[in-house]
């Protein structure tokens, strides 16, 4: 389904994100969450692109693995890290050829352990990606006259790389401007920071539907790389003092990560939000706990294929 479909069906969206597995038994961990979480029904999940492309093939196998075994509505990720427009292309020919009906356009991570050199890139920005998939689109070489709904990344807590909040917003609002259907938010464990965010996109004009960005922590090893990843990511002192009473005790941790973004939801949900989107880290635990205790009604009770 095109992303304007899903938004404007049921309100709020409920989805998934999952990566490219590397090895069988990381494979078989990812395909049981599949599995696990495909009876809940999301609106649709995503699948991430590794740094510099690096899951190029696995994330093409993935999405369409997915969209041909399940019913399941893949959004796969695109990025202009190391991409030339021709290679852009022949993923967006490949993609309207399995009916693919969305795409997450993002700037991208560097490779890792090599230097790079982001002027060799045909797309230097974000933007530049929303454009392209734009042109694809009005050359109708997708089954939908719509072409692909071309989603963007939002930053609550600001963009790492820019500093100055209001050149960060006028970024946002040129994505949207060039043909961004939808915005999908960086995690955050402060709720008030995501409400700023989207009080600021309405100040800006940006009336496109956001979509929260939700990882539950479940062990002191996950928290410990959600911070050096995500730089800038604010842990609120109540999330630190719940973490600090218990890190000895994996299973509690886990309790106190699911608990806080259980609250984070319910706020969330009470503050008509258009969608949440859970970082299930190819787990599927912790979001089937949040399902179930939100008290979430499933969409639909067919019977998905086996993957």
């Amino acid at each position: 389904m095109h992303i304007t479909d899903i938004m404007q069906g049921d309100s709020p969206t409920f989805s998934f994100e999952f990566f490219p597995p590397k090895t069988p038994v990381a494979a078989e961990i990812l395909y049981q969450t599949i599995r696990d979480l495909e009876s809940y029904m999301p609106h649709f999940v995503s699948v991430t692109y590794g740094a510099g492309g690096s899951t190029r093939d696995l994330t093409h196998d993935l999405v369409e693995r997915i969209q041909t075994t399940t019913k399941l509505d893949p959004i796969p990720h695109l990025t202009c890290v190391c991409h030339k427009e021709h290679e852009i292309e022949s993923i967006l020919i490949r993609y309207a050829k399995t009916c693919i009906g969305n795409i997450l356009a993002l700037g991208g991570d560097p490779p890792r352990g090599c230097s790079y050199d982001k002027s060799g890139d045909a797309f230097q920005h974000a933007i530049d990606l929303v454009k392209f998939i734009r042109r694809f689109n009005e050359s109708g070489g997708h089954p939908d006259r719509r072409g692909f709904g071309i989603g963007v990344a939002g930053f609550p807590e600001g963009h790492p790389a820019t500093p100055n909040r209001l050149v960060e917003m006028d970024h946002l609002k040129a994505k949207v401007d060039a043909g961004a259907d939808y915005i999908v938010t960086q995690l955050f464990f402060d709720n008030r920071d995501f409400l700023d965010f989207r009080e600021r996109c309405a100040l800006a004009e940006i009336h496109i539907p956001i979509i929260a960005g939700i990882m539950p922590i479940t062990s002191m090893s996950g928290f410990k790389r959600i911070a050096e990843l995500a730089g800038g990511t604010r842990f609120p002192a109540k999330l630190l003092r719940a973490l600090q009473r218990c890190e000895n005790d994996p299973e509690m941790v886990s309790r106190v990560g699911v608990q806080f973004a259980l609250e984070q939801c319910h706020d969330l949900l009470d503050n008509n939000v258009a969608g949440i989107h859970f970082y299930t880290l190819n787990r599927s635990d912790a979001t089937r706990i949040i399902f179930d205790t939100l008290g979430i009604p499933r969409r639909r009770n067919a019977q998905a294929p086996t993957v």
